[in-house]
């Protein structure tokens, strides 16, 4: 068994160049800033980054973003619960970087793990493929949103690449005020794209029109995969379609730091007959969004989900019902 510092983690995802960017050392040190405490082990060819977040009377939930990397194996399984053991974690929760299709749960179940009903990250989700040439990637989109993209071209948009988070920040603010979603606090954004951009790990990419910025996201890059985690638009100009024209050059951008599959990141978890049939008469939830996202060409992928193992029954339980009390009160 063996504890990792960050840059021995660091020199472990080195052989494994397509892990999840929710694995790396910088995503632990981001969310450390946050409530979570991140501690990294390793077996062999096979390791985990667990993020540890506190509760009361000296309890923590133990959770494995978009991991483990390698092969899941019962000896790294055992030093995942050894760490939780440490951390007196009462449930660990895993999130494999898989495919449900792809994926094989036995490791887990055999290792006392259950399917959570529990969802953490998007369970479900649209990837764009970015091999061909850009001709190509049109062909593949959505009619409307080719044509959007073209227009906002011809609108005399102009997308830059910025280090001005602000910027972002206010848009944010705007396009939560409008959808009448929460967003985080300023500084989260602004810790995120400092702290993976000095690792040139994203990319602020903002949306002009007459040096008025009208839309923005942030894009993460690592190996062979780019992510659409974040993104923010404005109230004015929106028929020039600056979001249309901004995904586009995003995926220009993912091509060029040699990404192969760009993630956009969160879909309504139907099927996608479904999805076909009720995205023009839904709006609430990643239903909006789903509209956006559909146009771009990308195919729908549902991840393995989350998997489970309680570790301390009672104690669990009363957190629950605490947890349920506490959100009753809060709607």
């Amino acid at each position: 068994m063996n504890r990792l510092t960050p840059i021995d983690w660091n020199d472990f995802l080195a052989g494994f160049p397509d892990s999840h960017l929710l694995q790396t050392c910088e995503w632990g040190d981001f969310k450390s800033d946050y409530g979570w405490i991140p501690e990294r082990v390793v077996s062999d060819n096979s390791g985990a980054q667990i993020l540890f977040r506190n509760l009361p009377l000296g309890y923590t939930i133990a959770y494995v973003p978009k991991g483990p990397v390698g092969v899941i194996t019962s000896d790294l399984l055992a030093m995942i619960e050894s760490a939780c053991a440490k951390n007196n974690a009462l449930v660990v929760y895993i999130e494999p970087d898989a495919w449900e299709e792809e994926f094989d749960p036995a490791p887990l179940f055999a290792s006392g793990y259950e399917q959570s009903s529990i969802s953490i990250q998007p369970r479900q989700t649209a990837t764009i493929y970015l091999d061909g040439s850009e001709e190509e990637w049109l062909d593949r989109m959505k009619q409307k949103t080719r044509y959007n993209i073209r227009l906002a071209e011809k609108k005399d948009i102009i997308i830059r690449q910025s280090s001005d988070i602000e910027i972002f920040n206010q848009l944010m603010k705007l396009t939560g005020e409008r959808n009448e979603f929460g967003i985080h606090q300023d500084d989260y954004y602004r810790k995120a794209h400092k702290l993976f951009s000095q690792r040139d790990m994203c990319q602020l990419l903002i949306a002009y029109y007459q040096n008025n910025p009208l839309a923005a996201l942030i894009l993460f890059y690592k190996g062979s995969r780019a992510w659409y985690f974040y993104g923010a638009s404005g109230n004015q100009e929106r028929n020039r379609m600056p979001a249309y024209l901004l995904q586009f050059e995003a995926m220009k951008t993912a091509k060029e730091k040699g990404c192969k599959i760009y993630d956009l990141w969160g879909v309504p978890d139907y099927p996608e007959a479904y999805l076909e049939e009720k995205f023009t008469s839904k709006n609430e939830g990643l239903w909006s969004v789903y509209r956006f996202k559909r146009g771009f060409g990308g195919s729908i992928k549902r991840s393995a989900g989350v998997f489970q193992k309680i570790l301390k029954p009672i104690p669990y339980q009363l957190y629950l019902i605490a947890y349920h009390l506490r959100k009753r009160e809060l709607t």
